[in-house]
């Protein structure tokens, strides 16, 4: 597996909890497989869906008078959240997992895939995700075995989706980390050179590498109004540069979610218009800065309250946190521009 020892699946910011706050909201999934898959009939089996209440639907305080849209759909790829130790020897989660589902929801759903719901419907379908180990494997075959059953599950997904609810929108792919990856090879089988790249807004490859050969047609974009193309990053502290992208043979494409471009210039944490961290309802202006270089992103130390206790140079978990209005803004402005051409 490419990057295999990519330390990407550490999980959203919200997704450690001293007080594993994640077990109050076990008795919400009291719903079980019968033969241990996802049925994409029943909404159980989304984390998010535009059918349902979910927490995808949250909007922070601040944001609660913005005008709302739907025309086009988003199909949110979450990240691992199966990162337990002792089940490190499961190789993949089971889908009716009542502390995953809450812990993915009232994570990743929460903070990451809310950050469409200003314009867009959103599906987050649940998938039979690898268990974290799988990336740190000496075991190939076993681990290859894991990434291929969740991705059979996102392709039964995508397709149910695209059968039963798509009906021709327009549509944005996005994925972080393990969801990333598996975004990757949806975009590779169902949009390059495919009649479906017409429909596609965008994508947000977010918290795993694109590799500048991985596709042949599909383009990264190179401004931030630019439609049928995808973005990345993955987020490390300025001067902080881990083996694993020491290892990275192969370019790397980087987009900087302050300015939506790939050159290597400094853009002052003044643009960044404001993250969301742990409180859900507050935003927090100015708090990074970006700069591309060496395959990823850059960023000097985030600027909070209480900041100077925050000591990771690994800024994975905050991929979309940090740049959480810039995200939404260019969602917007992606999709206008998809309508206007």
């Amino acid at each position: 597996m490419r990057n295999s020892s990519f330390l990407a699946l550490v999980i959203t910011f919200l997704s450690v909890s001293c007080s594993d706050k994640y077990l109050a909201y076990r008795t919400n999934y009291q719903f079980k497989s019968p033969d241990g898959k996802p049925d994409y009939s029943n909404l159980n089996y989304w984390a998010a869906h535009p059918w349902k209440w979910d927490p995808s639907d949250s909007v922070a305080t601040p944001l609660r008078n913005e005008p709302k849209d739907s025309m086009v759909d988003v199909f949110f790829l979450y990240p691992t959240t199966f990162t337990k130790k002792k089940d490190s020897k499961q190789s993949n989660a089971f889908i009716d997992d009542e502390y995953i589902n809450a812990k993915t929801d009232y994570s990743s759903i929460l903070y990451q895939a809310s950050v469409f719901n200003q314009q867009c419907r959103v599906f987050a379908p649940r998938y039979r995700q690898a268990h974290i180990q799988n990336f740190f494997s000496t075991d190939s075959i076993k681990a290859h075995a894991a990434f291929e059953l969740a991705y059979a599950d996102i392709r039964t997904a995508f397709e149910y989706y695209l059968k039963q609810y798509n009906n021709g929108r327009p549509i944005i792919i996005a994925g972080h980390s393990q969801g990333a990856l598996m975004a990757e090879r949806l975009l590779k089988e169902y949009f390059e050179n495919k009649t479906l790249k017409n429909k596609l807004v965008v994508a947000y490859i977010i918290g795993w590498p694109v590799p500048e050969r991985y596709f042949t047609s599909l383009k990264v974009c190179t401004d931030s109004l630019q439609t049928s193309c995808f973005c990345s990053w993955r987020t490390f502290k300025k001067g902080y540069t881990p083996s694993y992208v020491k290892k990275d043979t192969s370019g790397i494409y980087v987009t900087n979610p302050l300015n939506w471009t790939n050159t290597t210039e400094f853009v002052s944490r003044k643009l960044n218009k404001g993250s969301i961290l742990r409180n859900f309802n507050k935003i927090y202006k100015y708090t990074t800065d970006a700069q591309v270089g060496n395959g990823v992103l850059y960023t000097r130390k985030p600027r909070f309250p209480w900041s100077f206790l925050f000591l990771s140079k690994n800024y994975h978990v905050g991929d979309i946190n940090l740049y959480y209005l810039n995200i939404r803004e260019n969602v917007k402005q992606r999709i206008s521009l998809f309508w206007k051409k």
